[in-house]
């Protein structure tokens, strides 16, 4: 199948890599161009189908990449502005790759004649890209339309991939026929493989304690009914990996708990378990070495039966594993409910709570609350049905710019934000981006006012209690941020809250609204 561009005979080479984009569904691009990139900037502006959204920092552009693809099922692109841009936004193409996410980057580079004076901004490219890309391309005038093709190919390969298309800027400027834009056939998951669908039937008929780990595609409501319902027909125990690009919960859906991230805790949860069946999900591990604790989360004794990788149909694999194990007659579904608010001191329960109590029905929550949010869980299996999506590679600054994606996606929903405040600064400029899309995005700041998760983590590793020194790198108390200030600055309105009452009372407000709104939640 073709589509007639209507380009006229000064089609450029950016002019061809928007038309493929669109054809092929890529219509939103997160972007911090600069000046190599702006012939692709001006071939945006004859492309009023191609949604633009403006970062004001690299991490920012792919965060959000990250966010939106989640939530719309389909990659973003980003526009990158040459090494130095790409390298900002790296942290969030690796939080992008753990979570499977599916992202076509194009970064910029100086045109291929200038590459040779290695002018100030010149670096290899490909090499900072490459570590966190499954494809890295470079185009010219001539490859441009095949190179993009192959980066789509490439981003909706396997459960979602990370693909970098470098575009020389006189690839971009140079001027070439029309030629129409081929809609790409999507490329199908792997189908499951039967007999390690028999292995983890054998292995649940078995009668030993079993547990099966989900991650992926496989934490979709749909799927979750039918993963309950053969753990109720084996007596094995259901779980989610500790971290996941989307996981759906909340009332009416299967209450799912998450491996713990604490190793003792984690350890003590796989104590006396003698297999594990993994379905889009990975054995667990901590994540640091610890002295004196183990990295691997399993006994050395259990059994690891890897039913289904992440690029394989899921859905189609828990169906074919219901088919031999048989299933028990209803899912067990989580009934709406939440406890009483708290009153009096603000904590992360407390905000929990209230989130339980006043979550519009089907939000979208972000969750970077890191060691203020851990507990998040236990208080929201009866809230209203919902999605949840986390910080997935553990390298912090991702989730002010994934709510802005997931709220770019989907704009008829409420997205909530849970957001730590020391993470929160390394993205901070997301809530301007928030502001100028006047998005649906109720942020919460967990206003500790330290790196509370680096207190914990200087006693886990042996080296004991902060003192002076140590404190002036992990507390952020002076001079204390201002997260209402800064909001206001960037154009969210924003409001503090020191009572669990009266966050009570400003979550409930913000979420009866529309438009960007935080409350610094000061714990």
């Amino acid at each position: 199948m073709t589509i007639d561009t209507g380009i006229t005979a000064s089609t450029t080479g950016a002019d061809i890599l928007c038309e493929t984009l669109l054809a092929n569904g890529i219509d939103t691009c997160f972007a911090n161009p600069g000046t190599s990139e702006m012939h692709f900037v001006a071939a945006l502006d004859r492309q009023p189908a191609m949604r633009c959204v403006l970062g004001l920092f690299e991490g920012v552009v792919t965060g959000a990449a990250d966010g939106y693809a989640r939530m719309a099922d389909k990659p973003a692109a980003t526009l990158l502005h040459l090494g130095p841009g790409l390298a900002n936004a790296l942290a969030n193409i690796h939080n992008a790759r753990r979570a499977g996410t599916a992202m076509v980057n194009v970064v910029g580079d100086h045109a291929s004649h200038h590459l040779a004076l290695d002018a100030p901004l010149t670096s290899d490219i490909e090499s900072l890209a490459r570590p966190m890309s499954h494809w890295v391309g470079r185009a010219d005038a001539d490859s441009l339309k095949t190179k993009t093709e192959e980066a789509i190919q490439a981003a909706r390969s396997g459960n979602g991939q990370i693909a970098t298309l470098i575009l020389p800027a006189d690839a971009a400027w140079s001027e070439t026929a029309p030629v129409p834009a081929v809609v790409l056939a999507p490329p199908s998951p792997a189908k499951p493989d039967p007999d390690r669908i028999g292995a983890a039937a054998e292995a649940l008929r078995a009668g030993r304690e079993t547990t099966i780990l989900v991650s992926g595609k496989a934490l979709r409501a749909d799927t979750l009914d039918i993963l309950d319902c053969i753990a109720q027909a084996s007596g094995a125990r259901l779980m989610a990996q500790q971290s996941n690009g989307r996981m759906q919960r909340g009332a009416g859906r299967i209450a799912l708990d998450r491996v713990p991230y604490k190793v003792d805790d984690a350890l003590a949860c796989f104590a006396t378990t003698e297999q594990v069946i993994l379905i889009g999900a990975k054995a667990p591990v901590a994540f640091f070495a610890y002295p004196g604790k183990p990295g691997k989360m399993l006994p050395e004794t259990c059994k690891v039966i890897d039913m289904a990788d992440a690029a394989t149909d899921l859905a189609a694999a828990v169906d074919a594993l219901g088919q031999e194990v048989g299933l028990a007659p209803a899912p067990r579904h989580v009934a709406r409910n939440a406890a009483p608010l708290a009153t009096g001191k603000l904590t992360p329960e407390a905000i929990a709570l209230a989130l339980a109590h006043h979550m519009p029905e089907q939000a979208i929550i972000c969750d970077e609350s890191v060691s203020s949010g851990r507990d998040f869980f236990r208080h929201t299996y009866g809230a209203a049905p919902h999605e949840f999506l986390q910080l997935t590679g553990g390298a912090i600054g991702l989730g002010l710019p994934m709510a802005t994606g997931a709220a770019v996606a989907c704009p008829d929903r409420k997205v909530v934000s849970l957001q730590a405040d020391g993470s929160g600064m390394y993205t901070v400029q997301a809530l301007w981006t928030q502001a100028r899309e006047a998005l649906d995005v109720v942020t919460i700041v967990f206003a500790n006012r330290r790196y509370a998760i680096l207190h914990g983590e200087l006693k886990n590793v042996g080296a004991g209690v902060a003192g002076e020194n140590a404190r002036k790198m992990l507390d952020l108390d002076n001079p204390a941020l201002d997260w209402v200030g800064m909001s206001r600055a960037m154009g969210v309105e924003a409001a503090r809250a020191e009572s669990a009452e009266s966050f009570a009372d400003l979550l409930k407000t913000a979420c009866s609204r529309r438009g960007p709104f935080l409350i610094e939640a000061v714990i």
